[in-house]
């Protein structure tokens, strides 16, 4: 039986929407948005912002793997510790008078997104099953594209006041928080819980003793299978990390407008939005096929970035690329690890996310401390490069399983 909600599923449908939203674009992918701003008035360099970037990576990672492993027995809270650590972390950066302060409370907060996420699949699949769970799990998750959308009207608004902009972001994940948490609801009293209906459920089948995570995770020839997709996620959070965090910084020291900084900004949240509209085309093509197209879109708009920041148009184009190649092969990940094991998804899922994040704290410390000494068009270059590699590496490792074997004499 499902559970019962005290509010209608279309209200936990856009909340969730918007808690994604917030935890992300408007927490933890706003740092590369609001960081020119924030280094010009607590006068660090890039080297320590690609370190922050870097530990918030990892804290996202720490907290989809504790997600993961509690989204199905306490999702609620989980949005509660979400919303709390993104939400008070936004606020704390907001009001950080030094480096050190901002740091941690930017690292602090960028675990709320990793949190998010879990809960609120555990939450739409406590609610609807099917077809209908499968696009509320689209909708929900298609939040990021809209969040930095938020972001950059924000920043477009308030910068350079970046205290006021992030404090403003902090109060709505804490909002949009309460509001998933009521829309949740409670879990109801089970109708298997009776006396009659553990009774006919004894009769029907076996008890079972399983154990609670081992039972859950994939054997060994599955892990092995993810190899391919693993590594070249690792590689692209790690070449994508560069415009996350110095996409703006880039823009901003070739000279554009900070007006315009920010326009392209929303043109990357824009291109991530436009995946949903896009679907109906790339839903069937292959995985690998898929990859290979968002990952090397998304190494053309890298290297644009890197050489033509100072060309409006380029750049602007290049950005609302990026968006949408980041974020479609995402969903490539996704449907990479679904083929391999349909059973697995959600596993393999946790796993490349993690991944892929890790990658991004990888490639936020290294670009960190490229950017000063070799500048940003060599910076973004060997990012792009990066990309690239990650996008042909399934081609490589398939055309080298097809060749025929040699002969035996």
């Amino acid at each position: 039986m499902k559970r019962s909600f005290s509010l209608p599923t279309s209200v936990l449908l856009a909340s969730g929407l918007g808690l994604v939203a917030a935890t992300y674009g408007l927490v933890r992918l706003a740092f590369g948005l609001f960081l020119p701003d924030v280094q010009r008035d607590l006068g660090f360099g890039a080297d320590v912002g690609g370190a922050v970037s870097s530990g918030a990576s990892v804290l996202y990672c720490t907290g989809a793997v504790v997600g993961f492993l509690l989204a199905d027995r306490a999702a609620r809270e989980l949005v509660v510790v979400a919303a709390l650590t993104a939400g008070l972390g936004a606020i704390t950066t907001a009001a950080s008078a030094t480096t050190v302060v901002f740091g941690v409370a930017a690292v602090v907060a960028s675990t709320g997104a990793g949190l998010a996420s879990p809960a609120m699949v555990q939450l739409v699949a406590g609610r609807l099953d099917g077809a209908a769970r499968d696009r509320a799990q689209a909708v929900v998750n298609s939040g990021t594209g809209p969040g930095l959308v938020a972001a950059g009207v924000l920043a477009l608004v308030l910068l350079p006041d970046w205290r006021t902009a992030w404090a403003a972001a902090g109060v709505v994940t804490l909002l949009v928080g309460a509001v998933v948490f009521l829309a949740a609801g409670r879990r109801a009293p089970d109708a298997r819980s009776t006396p009659a209906a553990a009774q006919r459920s004894a009769l029907q089948r076996p008890a079972v003793r399983r154990p609670a995570l081992r039972a859950a995770l994939p054997g060994r020839s599955w892990f092995g299978a993810q190899v391919v997709p693993v590594v070249v996620a690792l590689l692209f959070g790690a070449g994508s990390a560069a415009v996350w965090t110095y996409g703006r910084s880039a823009l901003v020291g070739a000279g554009v407008p900070s007006g315009l900084t920010v326009v392209a900004w929303i043109a990357l949240g824009v291109g991530g939005a436009s995946v949903a509209v896009t679907a109906r085309w790339t839903s069937g093509l292959p995985a690998a096929r898929l990859w290979l197209l968002t990952t090397t879109l998304a190494a053309v708009a890298v290297l644009t970035l890197g050489l033509l920041p100072h060309v409006v148009g380029a750049a602007l184009v290049a950005c609302a690329l990026f968006g949408w190649g980041y974020t479609a092969a995402t969903g490539a990940l996704i449907a990479w690890t679904t083929e391999i094991d349909q059973g697995h998804a959600a596993a393999g899922t946790a796993l490349l996310f993690v991944v892929l994040v890790a990658g991004q704290a990888l490639g936020a410390a290294a670009a960190g401390v490229l950017v000063g000494p070799a500048g940003t068009a060599t910076t973004f270059t060997a990012a792009a490069a990066v990309v690239a590699v990650a996008a042909t590496t399934p081609l490589v490792v398939a055309r080298r399983d097809l060749r025929p074997a040699a002969p035996t004499r």
